[in-house]
């Protein structure tokens, strides 16, 4: 069975952005999130993982 979490990234700046949001994915990716979806415009984020893990 599978989990789904959906995050909407604010506070990325305007100067660090791209590295904000690496910063993000990152630390999602440690706890085991795999990005299923990015919208065009990063307004939101979709994350799976398995839920018995």
């Amino acid at each position: 069975m599978k989990e789904y979490r959906v995050i909407q990234p604010k506070k990325l700046g305007f100067r660090h952005r791209y590295a904000n949001f690496e910063d993000i994915l990152n630390q999602h990716a440690r706890e085991g999130w795999r990005v299923v979806d990015i919208s065009q415009s990063w307004t939101y984020v979709v994350f799976e993982r398995d839920k018995n893990r």
